[in-house]
């Protein structure tokens, strides 16, 4: 009886620690989701046009679902030149192939490049900074049409990487076309709806 009692004391610890572990991720995104809305806002640093940032109400977001949260494996490639991607203008954005990302999500198995930026590795603090973009099936109604982007991080150690989808974010060209921003390669497309992150309405509650 004392061992019973023992395990089911260890599965309730085990579930506390895990709703707690839950809660605060969730109030990282919240966390991270204010930070979207105060850099939109921020004059000095803001995509939007002035007068689109003077009737600002923020970005819309889908809800918070931490099943987006996926645990991927960084599969690198070595050595690999970086070259051109294409962007919204004539511009090419020079990055290179850092690796793929292998994961599972809503059952489906995925392998995706994710991406170096040359620009970003030369800036102090950004050298270990990862580009990983995405299309999926709710771009052009949930979603902006040109697909999302997510920064991640190269590993310190081992080679696990967090793709968090609830932090996804749209290029600046979604809101401004003053802008050049990356297209994101047809292998990074995902037959799948991402209903996390930020989602897309043609106002965007300016």
């Amino acid at each position: 009886m004392k061992g019973i009692l023992q395990l089911v004391a260890l599965a309730m610890s085990v579930h506390v620690m895990a709703q707690s572990d839950s809660l605060s991720i969730i109030e990282d995104i919240k966390k991270h989701q204010n930070s979207v809305n105060d850099f939109y806002r921020d004059p000095k640093r803001s995509p939007l046009a002035a007068s689109d940032r003077k009737s600002f109400e923020g970005i819309p977001f889908f809800p918070i679902n931490l099943e987006y949260r996926v645990k991927a494996r960084l599969i690198r490639t070595e050595n690999t030149p970086f070259f051109g991607l294409a962007t919204t203008t004539s511009r090419l954005a020079m990055n290179r192939l850092f690796g793929y990302l292998e994961f599972t999500l809503q059952g489906k198995a995925f392998r995706m490049p994710v991406y170096q930026s040359r620009d970003f590795i030369e800036k102090p603090g950004y050298a270990d900074h990862l580009f990983f973009l995405f299309t999926d099936r709710t771009n052009g109604h949930d979603s902006y049409t040109g697909g999302r982007y997510i920064d991640l991080r190269v590993p310190e150690q081992g080679d696990e990487v967090i793709i968090d989808f609830n932090k996804s974010y749209n290029p600046y060209c979604a809101y401004n076309p003053r802008y050049s921003c990356p297209v994101v390669p047809a292998e990074n497309d995902m037959d799948i709806e991402v209903r996390a992150g930020v989602s897309y309405k043609k106002k965007l509650r300016l």
